[in-house]
């Protein structure tokens, strides 16, 4: 038997003994390497449907347009395999046409390198792009499996073969005579992806994280580089729909120059756009770049295009010989072009930049300073001061009532020094977002109304604290309930406000693991003033018999209390350490945007 025959029976009886029903969801990695659905039955012989492409040639980068139509079929799996080699890997990458009909999937370390159904609907036709890698081979042949019934199906059904230039042209009649997707004179593809050699020495280079490699797949960059009265400029990053930078002479959006990369379905293409307030952009009629190429592979979107330094004819157009602060951002785009508001905060730089000046390799942050400096003063009132300050207040009366510091007891100093601090840092972190945005935020929800609230709180209890009764008062209790009331009150709503900021674009902390954090320190500070009344009620319920009148009398709360000691202070430490390893956890993440 030959190699493929021997592959094709060894792919069927996998399937007949493999516990798998078929893949009505398209789902089918399984079948990757064989292409053959495990339908328990043999394949058809000669097929109904054809597979056709828009071209003969490509180059790398290039997209070729690849149909598959016929009679009524459920399910399809389409792949680009070396026409030399049919048996070996999927080749190059796919891009959707319609997202109800198709599903990516991504076959071997090839992401989006096949291409499905996504349900058992009947459909006459399926549209599909396939892009050439840098690394293509010189001849390629498209092959689909197609399933018209559970027990009907074709396997690798031959399609075009369509090679490089320069190459000998297929055996296999194309079914369509149009060109590949053509590009104008000055646009070309990218054949392999951007380097960082040069950058701080002859370009200047902003990335995110940095020190990373433009040709990975979460890495964000940015470089310029002058070229006589030109600047050479490269922009990658992690996006099928859109990226785009702007320059702008504050950290704000609005009045800026922007330049997008936009995919647009089986091409990119490069445009100038003025940002006007919070609006989307106003897209150039007439373009001011030229020389651009782009590359779109496995997820990463670069483009490269050249700029003159002035631009007097062209409104809108900033000169690059002065400085800036540069945005970078990406998002969602349709496939015909119409883009979204950008996925996340946009990268920002720390500072005023001219790109043209002396060459530097910097990084920038998606968070204001101001905004982190907010996140960093209430996490360290909220989540140590105020949680540390409320146990020693609950628990720790008995246990340091006979030590004294400054002349009170230590309990009470302590508790009170801890509170002030939470209401100095809550005061300065409070004013600091009105100072970014310039007065209040309408677009933030419920986190400003929220924080307001707790900020109301905080004043109020130590002014009612200065009014506080003595201990043997008839309103001592009254005052007790009410300073219980209100600090309950402000430390859940704190609460509250910080998981609703969390999730802000000025502060878009790592999902999930930011939220997962906050609900541990929840559970931490719960289970430990737990564990506390547990072993205060325990030491409660200890009773003393006197004989004489056989009458069971409670041991004194603060008797009992003592008797605790050792066991509070230990469990003291370990809560400190562990609300401070959730502040550092907390400070680590908010340092990293």
């Amino acid at each position: 038997m030959e190699l493929p025959g021997l592959a094709f029976a060894v792919g069927i009886f996998i399937c007949f003994y493999a516990s798998v029903g078929g893949y009505p969801n398209g789902k089918v990695r399984e079948a990757c390497t064989s292409m053959v659905p495990c339908h328990g039955s043999s394949p058809q012989v000669s097929p109904e449907h054809t597979i056709t492409v828009n071209g003969t040639e490509f180059k790398p980068g290039d997209s070729i347009e690849v149909h598959l139509s016929g009679p009524d079929f459920k399910g399809f799996f389409i792949q680009a395999r070396d026409a030399e080699h049919l048996d070996g890997p999927a080749v190059g990458s796919f891009m959707l046409a319609d997202r109800r009909l198709s599903q990516l999937l991504t076959c071997g370390h090839t992401k989006n390198s096949a291409v499905s159904h996504t349900s058992k609907a009947k459909k006459k036709y399926i549209k599909v792009y396939w892009l050439a890698p840098g690394d293509a081979p010189k001849r390629v042949q498209f092959v689909a499996t197609v399933v018209k019934k559970y027990k009907t199906f074709w396997v690798k059904i031959p399609g075009p073969i369509v090679s490089q230039p320069n190459t000998l042209s297929s055996t296999t009649p194309l079914h369509s005579t149009s060109k590949v997707i053509s590009t104008s004179h000055s646009v070309s593809c990218l054949s392999k992806p951007f380097n960082a050699s040069g950058c701080g020495s002859v370009k200047f280079c902003i990335r995110n994280p940095s020190n990373c490699d433009p040709g990975s797949a979460s890495c964000f960059f940015l470089s310029f580089q002058q070229e006589n009265n030109s600047v050479f400029i490269e922009m990658s990053g992690p996006s099928e729909g859109y990226l785009a930078f702007a320059l702008s002479h504050d950290q704000w959006m609005g009045d800026d120059d922007a330049y997008l990369c936009v995919n647009e379905g089986h091409r990119v293409h490069v445009s100038t756009a003025y940002l006007k307030g919070r609006s989307p952009p106003v897209l150039d009629s007439e373009n001011a770049v030229e020389d651009v190429s782009w590359r779109l592979v496995d997820g990463v979107l670069q483009c490269s295009f050249k700029r003159s330094i002035r631009l007097p004819a062209y409104k809108g157009r900033y000169n690059l010989d002065a400085s800036y602060y540069i945005f970078l951002a990406n998002g969602e785009a349709s496939e015909g072009g119409l883009i979204y508001k950008h996925l996340r905060q946009p990268l920002i730089t720390n500072g005023l930049y001219n790109v043209t000046d002396l060459p530097q390799d910097i990084g920038g942050s998606r968070s204001p300073q101001l905004i982190k400096a907010h996140g960093v003063l209430m996490s360290i009132a909220w989540i140590t001061a105020v949680s540390i300050g409320v146990i020693i207040a609950r628990f720790f009366k008995p246990v340091w009532s006979h030590s004294f510091l400054f002349g009170k007891e230590m309990w009470f100093q302590v508790h009170r020094m801890l509170m002030l601090t939470v209401v100095m840092l809550t005061s300065i972190s409070f004013v600091l977002p009105f100072i970014y945005r310039g007065g209040w935020s309408w677009q933030a929800g419920f986190h400003p109304y929220l924080g307001s609230t707790v900020m109301a709180l905080t004043i109020v209890q130590p002014l009612m604290a200065g009014f506080r009764p003595s201990h043997h008062a008839p309103r001592r209790q009254l005052f007790n309930w009410f300073h219980w009331s209100i600090g309950t009150t402000a430390r859940i709503l704190a609460v509250v406000t910080m998981f609703l900021g969390m999730d802000l674009p000025a502060l878009d902390l790592p999902d999930p693991w930011d939220t997962y954090t906050m609900i541990g320190f929840v559970g931490w500070h719960v289970g430990i003033d737990v564990l506390m009344e547990i072993h205060s009620y325990c030491l409660i319920r200890k009773v003393e018999v006197i004989d004489d009148d056989r009458v069971q009398i409670l041991q004194s709360l603060t008797s009992a209390e003592a008797e605790g000691r050792l066991f509070k202070q230990i469990v003291l430490t370990i809560y400190v350490c562990g609300n401070i390893i959730f502040l550092m956890a907390f400070l680590a993440a908010i340092n990293q945007i």
